[in-house]
């Protein structure tokens, strides 16, 4: 019960642990027996993965991996961000913290993002791009393709589309706001098939071809 959850390595948390969070994140509530508890407002689960090591891990299902809005590949820090957190870990001090927006002013700046206007092409984009993933035809693409995305992504795609434009300071979203978070939504979101694996085929290669 808190506005932000951080889950690290995820994968390392039994099946059952996992499947406890699909709820909360599809519903914002927790039930326990009879009762039903929401949670609060805004809430928002963020979930690291280690990639490298597999040992003792569970894989996320796809029914919890759709529900994460976006997945974000994060590389090794650069050389000067790498020396900033030896230097932070040496005074072994934590930073006093301000708060920098309210929950009132998040809950305005999602209903202007809700407003922002997209074109009735870009909304035919956007379903033609998720609907590829389904259905790829006959091309190379298809035989790396074992599931495609869900209508979430579709939902999601947009959203974030209109993010990349406030975020921008536009009232209108372009096709390159979709382009440009597209890897981020879709990619958690297309199960690969055992000829992609052995062709070394990665799901940002599936989803940059289609």
């Amino acid at each position: 019960f808190t506005n932000i959850l951080l889950a690290d390595e995820i994968n390392r948390a039994p099946a059952k642990v996992q499947s406890a969070l699909l709820q909360a994140m599809e519903e914002r509530a927790v039930t326990i027996g009879d009762s039903t508890f929401h949670l609060p407002r805004p809430f928002m689960v963020l979930a690291t993965e280690n990639p490298i090591e597999q040992e003792g891990t569970y894989p996320l299902p796809e029914a919890q991996l759709d529900r994460f809005f976006m997945k974000c590949l994060i590389a090794y820090p650069s050389a000067d961000e790498e020396k900033q957190i030896l230097k932070r870990h040496d005074t072994n001090t934590v930073e006093k913290i301000s708060p920098v927006v309210d929950v009132n002013a998040l809950e305005a700046a999602k209903k202007t993002i809700e407003m922002i206007y997209v074109d009735e092409k870009l909304v035919e984009y956007i379903v033609a791009l998720v609907r590829a993933t389904r259905e790829p035809g006959k091309g190379d693409v298809a035989k790396f393709i074992e599931f495609g995305a869900s209508p979430r992504a579709s939902i999601a795609l947009m959203k974030a589309a209109r993010c990349i434009a406030f975020i921008r300071g536009r009232g209108f979203v372009t096709p390159d706001d979709i382009k440009e978070i597209a890897l981020d939504i879709l990619r958690h979101r297309v199960v690969l098939s055992y000829e992609a694996e052995a062709a070394g085929v990665t799901n940002d290669d599936v989803v940059m071809r289609i």
